[in-house]
């Protein structure tokens, strides 16, 4: 067997202890912000029902989607499937034809009705039928009418189904299942059925799961499972790794975590208020300045009202919330590309000048949207928010009325969120906002939410180059036993048991080998303390503690080590 190349899929990480550290310092900053604003954990599978997630994120999002190919050999079943199909019905076409005297032309309407309520058929078929496999589908009626209506032309055929009939050969049209013509009629269909399949018909046929793609559908989904279980209203964080089939970038990943807050259960705008103050708080901890940039989706409804472009609104906000990428021209252009006339634009133009503070920017606004019910509705939502956040103060973000802000997905209905970071040019680092209904494509109306969302690996990416990880959480050890033999083990392996219930970080060197090679490794682990305990240590009951910081040593008392050493 060829060795084969160690590799990871792209879009995809290893990470290192140190790696590791750092991350989990930056979870637990997250969940403890959590915690403190009430927040309950919770987590979803993995992967989901691909009918879960799929329609949910907009057509965009949909390609993005990790399928789970179902097991087993999913295209031979299907062909199977198709081919059996055609093959019982023109089984069934032929009984048909002996049975009703046919000659050359068949009343397909009447045939059809015979094929769907024939129960010898139905039992048949059944095993063979799906969502797009079945009579009703409109391309297997042409597929199979075309046939049909080309062999009845022919002698031969008619030759054949005559003698057929005459001789009585056949009971039940399973008589005529291994018949030439039908293999010549379901091998020609099939190869023009299966050809022309599209993608997402031959997705829901090998795909049935999907790895998650966020945490908020999931979250939605659980609501309404649990519905019964929970109090409303039900404030949970999430901590999981989600999945893109995205190009990989920097910053960008095909495998990466995210860190979710959402409360259902409530319209108050004050979670809206709470969420702000939550997204300071973290930043706060992990001392990263960030503008959080709001706006609300009401305000953006309201411009396409005014500008007589409500049809086009996901057209247009997809376009606008590419301001800061391409810039205003661009813009103009996409929107343009996407049905959108001169005379929206030019009415919609202000809205790419707009500047100043939120009041400034409020009082613009009101006098584009005056004549828009849902536009004013927007105005004020954003109004009390920033009013509110005023009065409470933030740590040191700033809240910033970003009017041209328009995340993509299609579940957000009023407030929207997003976080950069000051000085890093990295794109958003987390974002969230409104969604009024999102349960209701489960089945549970009417229940209103609100999230957040924080990017763990561009906030790693942002401390990393902003260096602001303590230099503490990078060491992993804290006290290192050299190894002198059996002897000197077994006390090191006592006293280090004793030390770990005091919550000290320690191991015992595994081999006795040379000295140098055991301070080598304590050195590449950046240890702070190494204890020798050789023969002489041993017998005298000492133990020798070297500072690996200082260089500093001190000769103590196997009990003195144990109960002075404060790490």
């Amino acid at each position: 067997m060829a060795i084969q190349k160690p590799s990871i899929p792209k879009g995809t990480r290893d990470f290192s202890p140190e790696e590791v550290c750092k991350r989990q310092y930056i979870f637990d900053k997250i969940r403890h912000q959590f915690q403190l604003f009430g927040y309950a954990p919770i987590e979803t599978p993995s992967f989901e029902n691909l009918s879960t997630l799929t329609g949910k994120y907009g057509e965009e999002g949909d390609r993005l989607i990790f399928k789970i190919l179902n097991s087993g050999d999913y295209f031979v079943q299907l062909k199977i499937s198709i081919k059996e199909y055609f093959k019982i019905l023109y089984s069934s076409a032929f009984y048909y034809i002996v049975k009703n005297s046919i000659d050359d032309n068949i009343d397909y309407t009447e045939f059809y009705k015979h094929f769907k309520s024939d129960s010898n058929i139905n039992s048949q078929k059944r095993f063979y039928e799906s969502d797009f496999i079945n009579i009703d589908n409109l391309r297997i009626r042409e597929i199979f009418e075309n046939e049909m209506n080309s062999i009845l032309k022919e002698a031969s055929f008619n030759s054949y189904i005559v003698n057929t009939y005459n001789e009585n050969k056949v009971s039940d049209f399973i008589d005529f299942k291994e018949s030439n013509y039908v293999k010549i009629l379901m091998e020609s269909s099939f190869l023009t059925f299966f050809s022309e399949l599209p993608s997402n018909t031959l997705t829901s046929q090998i795909s049935e799961k999907a790895l998650r793609y966020d945490l908020t559908v999931p979250f939605a989904r659980y609501v309404v499972q649990h519905q019964n279980e929970i109090s409303l209203p039900f404030k949970r964080y999430q901590m999981q790794p989600v999945w893109r089939a995205d190009r990989p970038q920097k910053g960008r990943f095909r495998e990466f975590y995210q860190c979710d807050a959402d409360v259902v259960g409530s319209d108050s705008l004050l979670q809206e208020v709470e969420l702000v103050s939550l997204y300071d708080s973290v930043f706060n901890e992990l001392g990263v300045g960030v503008e959080i940039h709001f706006n609300n989706r009401k305000i953006l409804s309201g411009l396409a009202e005014v500008a007589n472009i409500s049809d086009k609104l996901i057209d247009f906000t997809v376009a606008l919330d590419k301001l800061d990428k391409i810039g205003e021209e661009k813009v103009k252009e996409e929107m343009l590309q996407r049905g959108i006339s001169e005379e929206a634009i030019q009415i919609l133009s202000p809205l790419f000048q707009m500047s100043g503070d939120f009041q400034s920017q409020l009082t613009s606004l009101t006098s584009i949207l005056n004549s828009s019910e849902i536009g004013m509705k927007g105005i004020e939502e954003v109004r009390f928010v920033f009013e509110k956040i005023q009065k409470l103060g933030l740590k040191s973000s700033d809240l910033v009325l970003n009017l041209t802000l328009a995340r993509g997905l299609d579940y957000y209905t009023g407030a929207i969120l997003e976080v950069k970071a000051k000085g890093v040019q990295l794109g958003s680092i987390g974002g969230g906002g409104r969604y009024d209904d999102l349960t209701g494509i489960f089945g549970l109306k009417g229940l209103s939410g609100v999230g957040i969302s924080f990017g763990l690996d561009r906030i790693y990416l942002v401390i990393e180059e902003l260096n602001l990880f303590p230099e503490s959480i990078q060491n992993s050890l804290d006290v290192l036993f050299i190894n002198f033999g059996e002897a000197e083990a077994d006390k090191a392996m006592e006293l280090s048991m004793q030390l770990r219930s005091k919550g000290i970080r320690c191991e015992v060197y595994p081999d006795a080998v040379k000295m140098k090679k055991q301070m080598q490794y304590a050195d590449k682990k950046a240890v702070k303390y190494v204890v020798i305990i050789g023969e002489e240590e041993l017998n005298a009951g000492n133990a020798t503690l070297k500072n690996m910081v200082s260089g500093e040593q001190s000769t103590l008392k196997f009990e003195e080590l144990v109960n002075s050493l404060d790490i």
